[in-house]
């Protein structure tokens, strides 16, 4: 490499880089090669992130402290300049490198616009419009002011002088999409305080975006040789008229014309693709950031399926993953810890704190007025105060326009790691939802028996073929005039396409929502059984899109807000006439499921549908029968107490005929009992007596039978339990029963779904063609009971692995709730 100087200007000759090897066995060396090293780059970035970020994630840190440490570690700052850098990091392919790079941030801000849902900006509540409204004022404030008292009484060097305000201004702004981003990675995103903070960071981020919009284009028609003022704001207003009044119709009409569960047409995808160049050209072509336009573009672009949750599918991974970390790389090449100086560092950290503090008390001061506890105020305050890769980006663009300097930058980079990786462990600490939802009211079925008061229950549905089975089994539930039943019904949808979770409540004569059509058949098939029931059923209907990994917040949430008795949840398999049906949707079902068994406010059945109930594999007829056979296995304990207090509510149901087997374990007549099993024995002698009586004054034995079966070893028991699988619809079983006892000891380490109980187990694991179906109960638990050690189950996914505790009881202090519901919820 030459050099030389010709008056103001120095030129600078390289030579001409290859751009492809002809390979080590031709005398090549890949690395003289551009393209060698460019792969070489990006797979040493995405490695050496994924790696970080493994060892980072049991601290409860955010994948963009992975991403910045990497960073800042493969910069001048720690390697240095050494042969390995020159060779893998050469300067002369900063050019390509520094491309792709930015190339891949341009499809990432196009996908955080994607997710960016503006229309829940409108639905805010007025507790996060006024915490929004705070987060943006106070910081700004506090931080100018503290930047005029610097300016007039710190002495500074004339670069850090010019750059104060804007640093001063850029610290006080927030994001929508880094708070969110926080929320998913510690599984908040859809809890009461996940959701008041990105209905709040959406009032703040918007208007912290419009400042920083106008305040760049300002700067832009004074930098250089700027254009007028007034021409870049015709620009901008044009290139807005263009994307929302062309661009936006247009994907509109690619989501019209693709049908309801299909795959969106790829040359639709190629089109957003162009579209999104396209869009970059013309932020650029008008003087504002190339990512502009993108981000525009993003915003327009119908959120949710079909269009936006397929792009969201087709292009996070490669971004986020290969061509994002990339970018911090290049980041951080830029940031060299040896030329800060601690007068510059001390300045720019009292700016820092100061946002910060500002930040904490314009989220703590309304959250606290509106009677939130002080423990979750502060939670949401830290919440609220992180930073992440768009104030990166901003800074950088900043830095570009001479409104930050090179120093100041790097010293904002590394407080912004600081401070994030500080508070990311302690809002885990800090805030845990599941402890709400512990109760010291007792919400199960053989309480609610105990007055004549409508049943509350709450059942989920993960996708339309549940329907049928939770229909019919609301029929057996036997609703009536004098004893209703209160039915939430609950459509749980994975979130893809959007970073805010949503919760709609479907209402019979409101407006529909755009996202109500994705559970158009299920609220209808409901509202039409209800129809045929009025009166005797009340039914509810709501759309939850959450993570699949904090799905089960709001199902234990509604439960705790509706005060239901039990949640039904469907088994995460199915069962055809070509047999058992265990989809790639499975995992993620079955993690929901094994969670809301773990903090569930009261009791939950799980639902096994081997066809007898939705009639899918029964002859046609079958479901319209006039009698319906359910048989009950009582073993004992609070989980078979309250699967017979269900089996009891049935048998008021003149359709159907139930039959309670009685397993009793005859060692124990040899053992003796302690005192808590008597006390468990008196309780299942009531329950039982209690059965015997509603059944003889329903229907006595014409429909309903009482069967007492001594068994001394689980071999015994097993082939009870194997000569029931052909004789009824739906069985009823509990799902707990202690380990100790002869019958079960062993067996639970075998089984194959322990969410299932043993018994659930061996009769959802058997090869009955007869398709009977299975409901296991688990009791609300005691409060105050110690809570006993749960096996534990590794779910792997797609996305890694979850481990999971399968609860055998639980018991938590109560929390107080807030009055105001702190959720984004639609009415519709």
């Amino acid at each position: 490499m030459n050099e030389s100087t010709t008056g103001d200007k120095r030129w600078v000759c390289a030579d001409l880089k290859v751009v492809r090897s002809a390979g080590i066995f031709f005398g090549d060396n890949p690395f003289d090669s551009s393209t060698s090293v460019l792969y070489v780059q990006l797979s040493i970035s995405a490695l050496l992130t994924a790696f970080l970020q493994l060892i980072l994630n049991p601290l409860g840190q955010s994948a963009f402290i992975s991403q910045m440490l990497v960073g800042i570690a493969l910069g001048p700052s720690v390697i240095g300049d050494n042969t390995f850098v020159r060779t893998i990091f050469p300067e002369t392919s900063f050019y390509i490198s520094g491309t792709f790079a930015f190339f891949g941030c341009m499809l990432f801000m196009f996908l955080v616009g994607v997710k960016m849902d503006l229309g829940s900006v409108l639905t805010s509540g007025r507790k996060a419009v006024a915490i929004g409204l705070c987060c943006f004022i106070l910081p700004f404030l506090v931080n100018t002011s503290v930047a005029v008292i610097l300016k007039r009484s710190v002495k500074m060097d004339s670069v850090l002088d010019n750059s104060l305000f804007s640093i001063a201004c850029f610290q006080s702004m927030s994001s929508f999409y880094v708070t969110a981003c926080l929320l998913t990675d510690l599984k908040l995103l859809n809890s009461e305080l996940g959701r008041l903070a990105v209905s709040s960071s959406m009032i703040s981020g918007t208007l912290s975006w419009l400042v920083i919009l106008m305040a760049f284009t300002v700067r832009q028609s004074t930098f250089g040789n700027g254009h007028p003022l007034p021409h870049l704001a015709i620009s901008l207003c044009v290139m807005l008229v263009v994307i929302v009044g062309v661009l936006r119709p247009v994907m509109r009409f690619m989501v019209r014309n693709t049908n309801r569960g299909r795959a969106v047409q790829e040359h639709y995808i190629v089109s957003v693709f162009l579209m999104v160049l396209w869009c970059a050209f013309l932020g650029e072509f008008v003087g504002q950031h190339f990512m502009l336009g993108p981000m525009i573009l993003g915003l327009a672009v119908p959120d949710g399926p079909p269009l936006g949750s397929a792009l969201v599918d087709k292009l996070e991974s490669y971004v986020s993953s290969i061509l994002l970390p990339s970018y911090f790389v290049y980041s951080g090449s830029s940031i060299d810890l040896d030329t800060i100086d601690m007068r510059t560092f001390g300045i720019v950290w009292l700016l820092v704190f100061s946002s910060f503090f500002a930040k904490l008390v314009a989220a703590m001061v309304p959250s606290f007025l509106c009677q939130m506890p002080l423990v979750e105020s502060l939670a949401l305050g830290l919440v609220l105060s992180t930073q992440g890769i768009t104030d990166i980006l901003i800074w950088q663009h900043g830095m570009m326009l001479r409104l930050v300097d090179k120093r100041s930058y790097g010293i904002m980079v590394i407080s912004t790691i600081v401070m994030t990786g500080t508070i990311t462990p302690l809002i885990k600490l800090l805030y845990n939802p599941s402890k709400k939802y512990a109760s010291s009211k007792r919400r199960t079925i053989e309480h609610a028996s105990e007055n004549d008061s409508e049943l509350r229950m709450l059942a989920c549905i993960h996708r339309q073929d549940n329907t049928p089975s939770i229909i019919h089994l609301l029929q057996l539930s036997n609703p009536t005039m004098k004893k209703p039943i209160c039915f939430y019904v609950v459509h749980l949808i994975r979130l893809v396409g959007r970073s805010s979770a949503l919760l709609i409540t479907h209402r019979p004569g409101k407006r529909k929502s755009s996202h109500s059509i994705h559970s158009s058949h299920i609220i209808n098939a409901f509202h039409h059984f209800e129809e045929g029931n009025e009166g005797k059923v009340i039914i509810t209907a709501i759309t939850a899109m959450a993570p699949s990994a904090s799905m089960h917040n709001d199902v234990c949430t509604l439960a705790m807000e509706k005060r239901v008795s039990m949640v039904i949840i469907p088994f995460h398999k199915q069962w055809t006439r070509h047999g058992a049906d265990e989809t790639l949707m499975s995992n993620p079902v079955r993690t929901v499921n094994l969670n809301i068994l773990r903090n569930a406010p009261c009791s939950v059945g799980i639902l096994v549908d081997r066809g007898a109930l939705s009639g899918s594999m029964n002859p046609p007829g079958f479901s319209s029968k006039t009698m319906h056979s359910v048989g009950m296995i009582f073993v004992e304990g609070p989980d078979d107490r309250e699967a017979l207090a269900y089996a009891t509510r049935m048998a008021e149901q003149p359709t159907v005929g139930v039959t309670v087997v009685r397993l009793r374990d005859l060692s124990k007549d040899v053992r003796g009992v302690d005192s808590e099993d008597d006390k468990n024995i008196l309780l299942d002698s009531n329950m039982l007596e209690k059965f015997m009586v509603v059944a003889k004054e329903a229907g006595g034995k014409k429909r309903h039978h009482f069967k007492y079966k001594g068994v001394k070893n689980c071999l015994e028991m097993i082939d009870v339990i194997r000569s029931m699988e052909k004789l009824y619809e739906l069985i009823v079983v509990g799902r707990r029963h202690s380990s100790e006892s002869p019958l079960f000891s062993g067996l639970m380490e075998w089984s194959e779904y322990p969410e299932l109980g043993f018994i659930g187990d061996l009769l959802a694991s058997s090869h009955n063609d007869r398709g009977v179906s299975l409901l296991v109960i688990q009791q609300q638990s005691d409060e105050g009971k110690t809570k006993p050690k749960s096996p534990r189950l590794i779910l792997t996914n797609n996305v890694g692995s979850v481990r999971v505790d399968i609860p055998r009881s639980h018991s938590h202090k109560v929390h107080p709730l807030s009055q105001e519901t702190n959720r984004q919820s639609l009415v519709v």
